[in-house]
């Protein structure tokens, strides 16, 4: 399960700006051509230039990966791989485009979250993968997964780990105060009220006013569809679309209500409140409970995990919060060498369980998430639940049309100071969604794209 770089990260605004859409060719247009730097259209010999010695850079924030590194390294004798901690995503970028900027110091392989992927493909940064390979592997994901990466024919990344949505609760609030498990935000909004009135110390949950990656899960799970290119400079923007206004309606109303709480997450205060019995639910994605056993020790044994509550539960669904990803820089000299790297240590069999089992990735691999050894784990912490079945089992509800943004930093960014300020505020979110699709808008427009 996922470490929560993504939650935890802070939203500083470090897109590049300045004729974005003028860019956009590649990751719109599903075209292959990738230019100057290795890239090619045609097919490559990936066994031949597998055998040519090759040394190259791999930038990556998560500790120990260097064990499956050397599987690789094994496999592929003649080539080298220097491994660079860059530091957590808001350290790493800034570092990478100040690299790409300047056209020297930039990795081969790097790691970026899922949601940054289409902010360098629209500078031309990465490179299409297709040609070596990549192509052929697509059946090992969830196709939900995949097109998160690709865009037609073109893939620009290699999926590494993933998050759908759950539900994290405290069985032993819920039994004391005879809650039972909410399966629609309908029943969930009344227990909400029950927890709230009982205890005017406790909330159901924990509406995070800084974190935009969770209100966007809950946003992908009701239908709301934020972004689409529809040609290489045009984008159609719908922050504030149907789905996403019944949303907001929701949440407005248990937030002004009082019925659950504001506060920043991943802070200090916020682990206090996991760990005392402050938020009975922790809406969050399938690397939360690993990171949750190590904030919140002193209440083993207490939590479950669930489906996040339905909007309809006869079409169970899920939307996903955070991932990461494997892309080579569109400048590397070794394409081959990069690209290999990026496959292998993301669909690689042994390489994917040593990212589950050592790293607490959730699988991108559906062989990894269909593994029993995986799948029937029981987790103490969890009251012996099985909870990688759980959230495997939710994976599947991941609907696959959800695309995001070419400059998804400034979305967030412009989230906290729209919806998020109004959260804090306990005001109406859905006046706020609709400055956030101003904001939004705006911004796509001086940045040449033609916003539908």
């Amino acid at each position: 399960m996922k470490s929560p770089n993504t939650g935890r990260r802070s939203r500083l605004f470090t897109t590049a700006v300045g004729g974005l859409a003028l860019l956009v060719l590649t990751a719109c247009s599903g075209g292959s051509s990738n230019g100057a730097g290795g890239g090619t259209t045609k097919s490559v010999d990936m066994a031949a230039e597998l055998k040519k010695p090759a040394t190259i850079e791999f930038w990556s924030w998560l500790d120990g990966i260097e064990d499956e590194v050397k599987l690789f390294e094994k496999k592929y004798p003649n080539i080298k791989v220097k491994v660079v901690n860059a530091g957590q995503p808001s350290a790493e970028y800034p570092k990478l485009r100040t690299a790409l900027k300047a056209g020297s110091g930039a990795p081969d392989v790097v790691q970026l979250e899922t949601h940054e992927v289409p902010s360098f493909t629209i500078t031309k940064s990465l490179l299409d993968l297709a040609p070596y390979g990549a192509d052929k592997i697509r059946s090992k994901f969830p196709g939900w997964t995949w097109d998160q990466v690709s865009q037609g024919s073109s893939v620009y990344a290699i999926p590494q780990d993933s998050g759908p949505m759950g539900m994290l609760y405290r069985k032993d609030i819920f039994d004391k105060y005879h809650i039972k498990v909410p399966t629609t935000w309908a029943e969930f909004a009344t227990a909400a009220e029950k927890l709230h009135k009982a205890d005017p110390k406790a909330y159901l949950t924990n509406i995070p006013p800084t974190n935009g990656t969770v209100y966007t899960g809950l946003l992908w799970q009701a239908g709301s569809r934020p972004f689409k290119s529809t040609t290489a400079t045009n984008l159609r923007v719908g922050i504030d679309d149907s789905a996403a206004r019944k949303v907001s309606d929701y949440w407005s109303g248990l937030i002004e209500s009082g019925n659950v709480s504001t506060d920043p997450d991943f802070n200090d205060q916020w682990y206090r409140g996991l760990a005392s019995g402050k938020y009975a639910t922790w809406l969050t994605a399938a690397w939360g409970p690993m990171f949750l056993q190590g904030t919140a020790k002193k209440t083993a044994g207490k939590w479950r995990v669930a489906p996040l509550p339905q909007w309809n539960a006869k079409e169970p669904a899920s939307g996903n919060m955070g991932g990461s990803t494997s892309a080579v820089i569109r400048t590397s000299k070794h394409p081959a060498a990069a690209a290999a790297l990026a496959q292998f240590l993301n669909s690689d069999p042994a390489s994917t369980k040593m990212l589950a089992s050592k790293q607490s990735l959730f699988p991108a691999t559906t062989a990894q998430l269909n593994d029993p050894k995986f799948l029937d784990q029981s987790l103490p912490f969890f009251g012996g639940q099985k909870v990688n079945r759980v959230f495997s089992d939710i994976a599947k509800t991941v609907k696959t049309d959800f695309t995001w943004s070419p400059f998804q930093d400034y979305v967030f960014n412009t989230f906290n100071e729209t919806v998020g300020k109004a959260m804090t505020r306990r005001q109406n979110l859905t006046a706020a969604l609709t400055q956030w699709q101003d904001s939004v808008t705006g911004y796509a427009k001086k940045q040449g794209f033609t916003v539908s």
